[in-house]
């Protein structure tokens, strides 16, 4: 019998084609721009009035100028800004999450408190910086409101003073992204098995060890994603603090955060110090992500091992 030659129709190369224009914008706009950054760092590069100076090779000089300027000093104020406003947001959203979730307390409405939950998210950083500038100023509603019921005699200068500017920027934040973690991690605790809850709780489980006991380990990986991009975040965090101080980090450069740092060499053009301090941004950010994601995952790779056969022993 004379076999048929069976034609194999290949898609592949059109898979190739659709993907192609995304590889040629991220070479372009992306990883060129990028080279570029890590090779200016290691050169004397600025604008000193209407000439420009270098670029000259100075191998690390930037980088060790930059340790000794107040950089170490603007990470410290950008950790403690992503403390304030992502401690109550994950905490926040954890505690909705769960509420909004748990079909014994037959909550009504849920598709509405989602959109209420997520509306913020929708406010440019711009729109909220400048809200909460004109609500807390000294003249500002808030300042009215305080002095009409008699708790103060005299307004309140809320962006004077350390404590009254992290704050407000801590706030704008948690309310800028805790509806965004919310549904995410509705969305991670709806796609647990109702058949785990239903035998915790003929087992005579409670709401609070189902909940550290079940509902956290499962969920570990959005935990994960959520805490490794908003350490991302808290590292590019910029506008909210930029446009409420007017870009001097006041009081004292309190509120300075590393972009806004890298931002100010930007202005005086000082590529090369720029660039170090984008390829510290880089290094620190690698760094946190990758020990965040072996203390929430670290333990899968174990059991994700296949267990080794005995030597000697039968197989079925």
């Amino acid at each position: 019998m004379n076999k048929k030659k069976q034609h194999h129709l290949s898609y592949a190369k059109w898979g190739y084609i659709f993907i192609l224009p995304f590889f040629l914008a991220f070479f372009i706009f992306s990883l060129i721009p990028l080279v570029d950054t890590v090779r200016y760092s290691f050169y004397e590069y600025y604008r000193s009035g209407i000439k420009e100076i270098g670029p000259t090779f100075i191998g690390l000089e930037n980088y060790a100028e930059l340790l000794k300027s107040d950089m170490v000093a603007y990470a410290g104020n950008t950790l403690i800004l992503w403390v304030i406003g992502f401690i109550p947001q994950i905490v926040i959203a954890l505690l909705l999450a769960n509420w909004f979730t748990d079909v014994r307390l037959k909550i009504r409405g849920k598709q509405f408190f989602k959109i209420i939950i997520y509306l913020p998210n929708l406010i440019m950083a711009s729109a909220f910086a400048m809200l909460f500038f004109a609500l807390f100023s000294t003249n500002g509603p808030i300042n009215s409101i305080l002095m009409s019921i008699g708790l103060t005699d005299t307004p309140i200068d809320f962006m004077g003073t350390t404590f009254g500017t992290r704050s407000l920027i801590g706030l704008m934040n948690f309310l800028m992204w805790f509806g965004n973690t919310t549904i995410m991690l509705m969305a991670a605790i709806m796609g647990i098995s109702p058949d785990i809850f239903e035998a915790a709780e003929l087992d005579g489980c409670g709401s609070f060890r189902r909940f550290f006991s079940i509902t956290l380990p499962l969920i570990r990986p959005i935990l994960a994603y959520t805490l490794i991009t908003s350490i991302i975040g808290g590292l590019q965090m910029f506008d909210v603090p930029q446009i409420l101080t007017n870009g001097q980090g006041n009081p004292d450069r309190t509120s300075m955060t590393l972009i806004m740092f890298l931002n100010s060499h930007l202005k005086s053009r000082n590529y090369g110090m720029a660039g170090a301090l984008s390829v510290y941004l880089f290094i620190v950010s690698g760094i946190l992500c990758f020990f965040v994601y072996r203390m929430t995952n670290g333990g899968d790779d174990s059991a994700a091992k296949p267990r080794k056969h005995a030597k000697g022993g039968k197989k079925a």
